[in-house]
């Protein structure tokens, strides 16, 4: 979610003719945006594709869907229509008073009802569930960062919120840092209910990092006397030096997939954390075949220590165990492999 990464070789497409049939198969079409998307466009490609071969083919594509997501549904929300929202909150967002440019058809909000003391209020916008958008592939290229963040709010980002609102103490007067955060549910929790000092959400993707200023500057009223901010942030790049070793504490989710990216990620933890016994990096990841265990393999090459907790919260746990066995059938296909974050502490020291 927070890094750059290769770009690919374009892929071949596979036999169409000139405009998608009826029956096309959505995997037909994911094969049609891929090469679209990957491969450079010449002017005279341009003129010869011509502009009504370009709409039948978009015709088509705009209509497939992405990962529709599930979760442990472990915070109260629902959709909230535009109309809905206070009017403070929409000139927030445009920034002239004027509800016009917030109503997009590829956006949507959700209200979160936080289950803590005094039962605070989140609207985060996030992109619709099927709006898989041709330009969102081409930034990917064009940055070298990838479109993770786009996709849905992961099942781990909201086991993380979850997990933040019920340690919040641990919040209290810290700075804070989330990486590869997505639409920032987690990072907007705890600015909303822990009294941080200072939470500072970042993804690597320019995209995402939009959707994060917009979810911040709604919510703005919520934030109390912690600041908020939004940060464009790629583990393989240098970062300010402003920043070195200056977080209580940083959190993450789901950021351990992919495994070309452990090396920087965990150069970023140990270059951004404080050197502190008390500071700590709170990661939720699922095993996801080796991938988890190669990256605290890496974590232990920087010097760093790290506690693996499969058992961190009673509640995730009972939920976990009754859709792996079935028991609760609400979560189709559920599999612990790639469903079920552990949670990962890590330290420069003794634990605390």
């Amino acid at each position: 979610m927070g890094s750059s990464s290769p770009s690919p070789s374009p892929p071949p497409a596979p036999p169409q003719s000139s405009a998608p049939s009826r029956g096309a198969s959505n995997a037909s079409l994911r094969w049609q945006i891929l090469r679209r998307a990957l491969l450079a466009r010449s002017a005279s490609s341009r003129a010869s594709d011509g502009t009504t071969n370009d709409q039948q083919k978009i015709g088509g594509t705009n209509k497939i869907s992405r990962k529709a997501s599930r979760g442990f549904n472990l915070i109260e929300c629902h959709v909230v229509p535009v109309s809905q929202l206070h009017k403070s909150q929409v000139n927030s967002l445009n920034g002239n008073g004027n509800g016009n440019d917030v109503e997009c058809q590829k956006d949507v909000y959700v209200c979160y009802k936080l289950p803590c003391g005094g039962s605070p209020e989140l609207n985060v916008m996030y992109r619709r569930e099927d709006s898989l958008e041709l330009n969102d592939i081409e930034a990917s290229n064009r940055y070298n960062i990838d479109t993770t963040g786009l996709v849905c709010c992961w099942p781990s980002e909201e086991v993380l919120a979850f997990y933040c609102i019920n340690h919040s103490d641990m919040f209290r007067s810290k700075r804070v840092l989330e990486l590869g955060s997505g639409y920032g549910l987690a990072g907007l929790v705890i600015a909303a209910s822990a009294n941080a000092n200072e939470v500072i959400i970042s993804d690597g993707n320019p995209q995402v990092v939009g959707y994060i200023q917009k979810n911040i500057s709604i919510n703005a009223e919520t934030f109390d006397r912690t600041k908020v901010k939004s940060m464009t942030l790629h583990w393989d790049q240098e970062q300010p030096s402003e920043m070195f070793n200056s977080f209580d504490i940083i959190v993450a989710s789901d950021c351990t997939f992919f495994k070309q990216f452990h090396r920087s990620l965990a150069r970023v933890v140990k270059s951004l954390l404080k050197h502190s016994e008390a500071s700590q990096a709170i990661f939720l990841s699922p095993k996801r075949g080796d991938s988890l265990n190669k990256f605290l393999e890496i974590i232990k090459e920087f010097g760093l220590r790290y506690e693996l907790i499969e058992n961190y919260d009673l509640t995730v746990w009972n939920l976990h165990k009754k859709y792996a066995t079935g028991d609760n059938r609400s979560w189709p296909n559920y599999n612990e492999e790639h469903c079920y974050p552990l949670l990962v502490r890590i330290t420069f020291g003794h634990f605390v």
